[in-house]
């Protein structure tokens, strides 16, 4: 086409294109400005020895142009800068035909000067804007290109519209914005329309995708408004706040997709207190698991407390290097020293080495097998990593006299339904119980709902099928789940360490709980695919109910008991100082642990758990079971994503 041809031009050809166009327009303006001011179409008989101003013209005039870079003008971006650039080009041009006229001595009329400068910039804008308008007209039939509405017809959508009328690939067709003042105007050359009239704009409009550019609105708002477009046929996309806006890129290059915790209806906690900065300040800290999803951003987080040194335990060696190298730069620059070390929690002389070699202060112990299916069927060695990695580190760290440690447990630890959630309440016992043996470490554990984007997680899950063109897979209508980001549970763990007392339960409170296949149906629509209706066929992308996983549960649940709680500093954190077993119990299930690990005892180890862990259960498939222990309808099962530790 001839609008996606010219755009294609390299830059000089465009420039030469422009230059010939302008010069042209230098000599016809000085012709009708002779014509107009004769008041004849061939003024020749009339002009005389003026003639001559056309050719001095002709070159003087390519000359101007080219030296006031009107050819360098980007026709796609034509703007208030531009008119006036092509506005004093039209005044030195006047002016030289005044000054060619009075030097050659030339009897042309005085007034032959400003009509020619009036109509060379009329014409030179004309042409730019007839030119700018005929290219979009062109460019808009495109099929492949998609039709946009933008939301928001502030200074960002402003910017916005002007930089997607530069791509190849959008076409914005025009705003919504619930200002009524500004409905029914025209801004940037597009039409702004009210938020009701949105489904019908998708159908008469042929829209594709709705930008929201609106960066500086709250999270709560721009969750209505997600909520709002869900149910409509088009891909949404999101610009960024402003503070990521300063990384330089343009406001195109800076959309992205709707992220799955936009449509957790509730806001982020805010959880930047000092108190936070005090407790790390100069200490050495551990963190065990340090490659995985939280270890990780708390090795990050960490940096910003500005500890003497980050010791990165883990027994992953490709996790390891890849946390060592992305941190060692940044340490640098933050002057926070720090030490890789390989090792796996359950080996006592490794752990101990460690302590002593690092001196070490403070252990954040986030390595733990959380996968539910796979610890289900790797029942010894999930409990041996789990368990005995974590009375490792509480007796290893009482005997170093560490001053705080952490354990980063998960809701499913809570009458558990599974391995994996019974050995992450044995686990807290084995803290619980080395608490009330030490004098100088306090112990306290955090529980996580399911963190947003971590390793196992459904939701990342959730953007690849819809990406692969479907099913998204859901093991029951009626699960529902507490999730909270990755930032956001990093974080509950350092404030864990600031606040302990010792033995205590922190939980952040994290709103109701979603259900899991209203997040898949949102994900599917807000991608700009419908979901398929399983009766008429009619639809993109499926939702298939795939049943019960070993071990899983329809809702979740954080405390035990909820006379436990009790207030901390920060009123979204809760404090639960919940009972454990006694010194006797606790050896006796951890020796037990020890003679069923070593002779691989699977039928025994399950009995010691429902023997030794409050409220386990095994799920029968048949009749699933909700948090509290009662039975739901018989049906299938969870699909839940399991929080990264």
């Amino acid at each position: 086409m001839i609008g996606t041809s010219f755009l294609t031009l390299s830059r000089p050809v465009k420039r030469t294109v422009f230059l010939v166009a302008d010069t042209a327009l230098v000599v016809l303006s000085l012709y009708l400005a002779f014509a107009l001011r004769y008041g004849i179409p061939w003024p020749f008989p009339f002009i005389g020895e003026a003639w001559v101003l056309l050719p001095i013209m002709t070159v003087v005039g390519a000359l101007v142009i080219n030296a006031l870079r009107l050819p360098r003008i980007k026709l796609n971006a034509f703007e208030n800068r531009a008119v006036l650039q092509v506005g004093l080009a039209a005044v030195v041009l006047a002016l030289l035909v005044m000054s060619a006229s009075y030097l050659l001595k030339l009897t042309a009329p005085r007034s032959v000067p400003v009509i020619f400068g009036a109509l060379f910039f009329v014409s030179s804008v004309t042409m730019r804007v007839l030119g700018l308008q005929l290219i979009g007209v062109m460019t808009g039939r495109d099929p492949n290109r998609v039709r946009v509405a933008i939301y928001g017809a502030g200074a960002a959508g402003i910017q916005l519209a002007s930089a997607l009328r530069q791509s190849e690939e959008a076409h914005p067709v025009l705003f919504i914005d619930d200002n009524p003042h500004l409905q029914g105007l025209m801004v940037a050359g597009l039409p702004v329309h009210a938020a009701h009239e949105v489904e019908s704009l998708v159908r008469t409009r042929r829209l594709r995708r709705v930008l929201l550019a609106m960066p500086s609105i709250t999270p709560s708002r721009r969750h209505d408004i997600l909520q709002s477009l869900s149910p409509l046929e088009v891909e949404v996309q999101v610009l960024p706040s402003y503070i990521d806006l300063m990384s330089g890129k343009g406001l195109a290059d800076n959309l992205r997709a709707v992220t799955p915790d936009e449509l957790l209806g509730r806001d982020k906690v805010n959880l930047n207190i000092p108190e936070i900065a005090k407790a790390y300040s100069g200490r050495v800290v551990m963190v065990t698991g340090a490659g995985g999803s939280i270890g990780s951003e708390l090795c990050r987080q960490l940096l910003d407390c500005k500890p003497a040194r980050i010791v990165l335990f883990e027994q992953s060696e490709y996790q390891l290097y890849a946390i060592d190298q992305e941190l060692r730069p940044l340490a640098i620059e933050a002057g926070v020293q720090v030490s890789a070390k390989l090792g796996s929690v359950t080996s006592v002389p490794r752990v101990a080495s460690v302590m002593t070699e690092e001196k070490v202060e403070i252990i954040l112990h986030a390595a733990a097998y959380k996968h539910v299916p796979l610890v289900e069927t790797n029942e010894l060695e999930g409990v041996r990593n789990n368990v005995l990695g974590t009375q490792t580190i509480a007796e290893a760290a009482q005997i170093a006299g560490i001053e705080r440690c952490i354990l980063i447990s998960t809701d499913k630890a809570v009458r558990p339904t599974n391995v994996m959630g019974a050995s992450k309440r044995m686990a807290e016992i084995v803290m619980q119980d080395v608490q009330t043996r030490s004098l100088d470490t306090r112990y306290s554990m955090v529980r996580f709902g399911n963190v947003l984007g971590s390793s196992g997680s459904v939701l990342p899950l959730f953007q690849k099928q819809i990406a692969a063109g479907g099913p998204v897979t859901v093991t029951h209508q009626d699960v529902t789940r507490y999730f909270m980001t990755i930032p956001e549970a990093a974080r509950l763990v350092l404030l864990a360490g600031a606040f302990s007392t010792g033995g205590d339960v922190f939980v952040l409170d994290m709103g109701a709980p979603q259900k899991i296949i209203d997040i898949a149906r949102q994900m599917i629509t807000l991608s700009g695919r419908r979901v398929k209706d399983p009766a008429s066929g009619v639809g993109d992308i499926e939702i298939e109910i795939t049943g019960l996983r070993p071990g899983e549960k329809l809702y979740e649940e954080l405390l035990i008991d909820d006379d436990s709680l009790r207030p901390t500093p920060h009123p979204k954190i809760l404090r639960a100082e919940e009972a454990g077993m006694s010194q006797t119990e606790v050896a006796a299930m951890l020796d037990e642990v020890q003679v069923v690990i070593s002779e691989g005892d699977v039928p025994r180890l399950r009995r010691l758990i429902e023997a030794r862990v409050e409220g386990y259960h095994q799920q029968d498939p048949g009749n699933p079971v909700k948090a509290n222990g009662d039975t739901a309808q018989p049906a299938l099962a969870t699909s839940s994503p399991i929080p990264s530790q």
